[in-house]
């Protein structure tokens, strides 16, 4: 899992006219929480936090905080982010403090490896789930889960319970929800003519 920095300011205000006054100033208004804390308010620059997230693992990237007191040089996870709905920017970030030796769970993408042969005899390939749910220590936070699909035929699935997961990694789905699968009719064989 990637593992990257982020200096980040301690917010002294808290309340929607400072979170506004930040905003039009281009920082973010975000706050830091965590197991046996108080939330902290903290303020992110923008660039900053794109660079964090950058990558496959997302939001699940690892982010050491540079922000002197006691938050300096915490682990931190994204844990939401609040878009503005129209200009698409990032209204507010939500940062969980983990403990390295603490399970966390965490949405994880689904990356599909190869061509699935239903699809090359005609089939539709149904990807119903791009994400699933682990369960494992912060430092084994897979980037995402790799599906094989090559030998999929039509007509046929990907269960949860079909995939290998790293080891140490836990998924909490349902290990019957179909994750992809390939759709179509089998082609029938014309009856042999008298």
């Amino acid at each position: 899992m990637q593992q990257t920095q982020m200096k980040v300011e301690i917010r002294t205000g808290t309340g929607k006219g400072i979170s506004r006054r930040l905003r039009t100033a281009g920082r973010i208004p975000g706050v830091v929480y965590g197991r046996g804390m108080e939330p902290v308010p903290v303020i992110l620059d923008p660039k900053a936090l794109a660079a964090a997230i950058a990558g496959e693992g997302g939001l699940n990237n690892l982010i050491t905080l540079q922000c002197g007191g006691e938050l300096d040089q915490a682990v931190v996870i994204v844990a939401d982010m609040q878009r503005d709905p129209l200009k698409g920017t990032t209204e507010h970030v939500d940062l969980h403090r983990v403990n390295m030796s603490e399970k966390v769970r965490v949405a994880v993408p689904v990356s599909l490896n190869g061509t699935a042969i239903g699809v090359k005899e005609g089939g539709l390939l149904d990807f119903s789930h791009h994400t699933l749910h682990v369960e494992c220590l912060p430092a084994q936070i897979p980037e995402h889960i790799v599906v094989d699909i090559e030998a999929l035929k039509i007509g046929h699935s990907i269960h949860v319970d079909d995939i290998a997961f790293p080891a140490g990694v836990k998924c909490l789905d349902n290990p019957k929800t179909p994750v992809v699968g390939v759709l179509g009719k089998v082609k029938e064989e014309a009856p042999a003519e008298a």
